[in-house]
């Protein structure tokens, strides 16, 4: 009978987020981790096997947690309209904490080839199927540019925005899929 599994995964993730957060993501190795959490670089491999499995799970925790929102919003996600218009509201309403995180791992982690390749696949997947011959495709697109800048530049502190300018921007945003100011 297996033995159950008594490292938090939770609480390793927690820790490759704060190493890259920190470091930068050639900092993230299986060593540092097992130092950063107390544990054997064994228990960091029993948790997750490799590096870049840990790299898989940081992006796959967060994007639970934003599809979750995403999912509440689109519906059944088919229309590529309605997809940027839950993307936008999923983005406006964000959890500071969560989104923070976020940026500073795609910012860290983009400089490894496949994981930037999952990324462009995920940004091109937003916009799949929208008719950007048509001005109201333009808009969506337009919009779309919009939400992802004003998100990475609040969210790695280029261009930190108060919370009235934040939604201020994102009432902006919303007049340009169509929608009133919320």
């Amino acid at each position: 009978m297996a033995r159950p599994r008594s490292i938090d995964r939770e609480r390793l993730l927690d820790a490759a987020e704060d190493i890259v957060r920190s470091q930068g993501a050639a900092a993230l190795t299986i060593d540092a981790l097992a130092r950063a959490c107390g544990i054997t670089k064994g228990g960091v491999q029993y948790a997750f096997g490799t590096k870049d499995d840990i790299i898989d799970a940081m992006f796959a925790r967060w994007n639970r947690h934003y599809d979750l929102r995403f999912s509440a919003m689109a519906g059944d996600g088919t229309d590529p309209l309605q997809r940027v218009r839950a993307h936008v509201a999923a983005t406006r309403e964000p959890d500071e904490v969560a989104m923070a995180k976020a940026a500073s791992l795609m910012a860290g982690l983009m400089q490894t080839p496949e994981h930037l390749a999952s990324t462009q696949d995920w940004y091109r997947g937003r916009l799949a199927g929208l008719d950007t011959d048509s001005p109201e495709g333009r808009r969506a697109r337009l919009a779309f540019l919009a939400c992802e800048g004003a998100f990475l530049l609040h969210f790695l502190r280029f261009m930190p925005l108060e919370d009235a300018e934040w939604q201020a921007a994102f009432d902006d945003i919303a007049r340009l899929l169509g929608e009133g100011a919320a």
